[in-house]
């Protein structure tokens, strides 16, 4: 191999390693939890619900463990972890636990709407918080407004990633490509290294959650998992936006924001309680309307894979134009998804 391929294999196989160690993990660790799972966390059908059968949930519990345990070595054993960032990369391990307790107790007894958004406030407030001091998204506009508007949308993203976790394999069909994306994001230097191992970690955390939620599902996510995994991605994302890359970090998870909001504007509309259980997401239609969940999962899957090529072109080529153009075809596509998932599969 010649010497200027050797840094990427060395790059490469850190990589894998991180991946397959947190997927390992995450594997053994629900493995070990779920006959406690069974006993004391079991999903009853609801309103939400596409399943309708009783299921262990708080797989959660072992992708979160299996990150913050993974990322925190990888990090040391990379040189990635300076003494520089510790006090940030340990407020976001922290506030991702607080969330992630925050998802057991609610999947074990329904919390009221005000405490459970009083503390995504905080724990989305404390990650804002400690974004890169030159941190800096819209520069038109004043600090002050964008952190604000940061956590207003990070509590928006958090609940609209737990949302959208209602169907076998979505968050893995959703997060698997956003993980990986950003991941091809950080080998064009547009994160901070840091940052990419925490992506490997969260994509290896996903994988090895996978095969106990393929349909039809032996485990589910639970709160405890993808409040978390909201909490996280939107971290980021955000680093991603850092520097002028917004477009990149809107086209990662477009599928989920069109989903979440256009159908939250629809509820609004219609005067429903848009906080009660509901079936009305685009994928969930797409499931009464003759789609199987692995097609709703196979379609979402394609779309992100598209978004991420997106998000890339939008780095590589780093113009406003390019950053329009992608994100005009960003909607495009997944406006097609959404419109195909509403209308009878013939």
């Amino acid at each position: 191999m010649s010497a200027a391929l050797e840094p990427f294999r060395h790059w490469t196989l850190a990589a894998l390693t991180i991946v397959i160690c947190a997927a390992a993990f995450t594997s053994i660790l629900i493995v070990w939890l779920r006959p406690w799972l069974i006993r004391y966390a079991m999903a009853r059908p609801n309103a939400r619900s596409s399943h309708t059968t009783p299921t262990p949930q708080g797989g959660g519990i072992a992708i979160v463990t299996a990150w913050i345990v993974v990322s925190g070595a990888a990090m040391t054993a990379t040189g990635t972890w300076s003494n520089q960032i510790a006090f940030s990369i340990v407020t976001v391990f922290a506030a991702t636990i607080l969330i992630a307790v925050l998802g057991a107790v609610d999947d074990i007894k329904p919390m009221g709407v005000v405490p459970r958004l009083l503390f995504q406030f905080i724990a989305v407030a404390s990650v804002i918080a400690v974004l890169p001091a030159n941190f800096q998204m819209t520069p038109f506009l004043p600090w002050w407004l964008e952190r604000a508007l940061l956590v207003l949308a990070g509590i928006w993203f958090v609940n609209l990633v737990n949302f959208m976790d209602g169907l076998d394999w979505m968050t893995v069909a959703e997060m698997v490509p956003v993980a990986g994306g950003l991941v091809l994001l950080g080998a064009l230097d547009v994160l901070p290294p840091y940052a990419v191992v925490c992506a490997l970690a969260l994509l290896g955390a996903l994988l090895g959650f996978a095969p106990f939620n393929r349909p039809v599902a032996r485990l589910f996510l639970g709160d405890v998992g993808s409040l978390p995994l909201g909490l996280i991605v939107g971290w980021l994302l955000a680093l991603l936006a850092n520097k002028g890359h917004l477009a990149a970090a809107l086209l990662l998870p477009l599928y989920y924001l069109m989903d979440a909001t256009v159908t939250l504007l629809r509820r609004l509309a219609k005067g429903e309680r848009v906080w009660q259980a509901h079936r009305s997401h685009f994928y969930q239609r797409a499931t009464d309307n003759g789609f199987t969940v692995k097609q709703v999962v196979a379609h979402v899957f394609g779309v992100n894979v598209l978004l991420v090529a997106l998000a890339l072109l939008c780095v590589q080529f780093n113009t406003p134009t390019a950053e329009i153009a992608a994100l005009a075809a960003g909607v495009v596509i997944v406006g097609w998804l959404l419109a195909r998932f509403s209308r009878r599969r013939t």
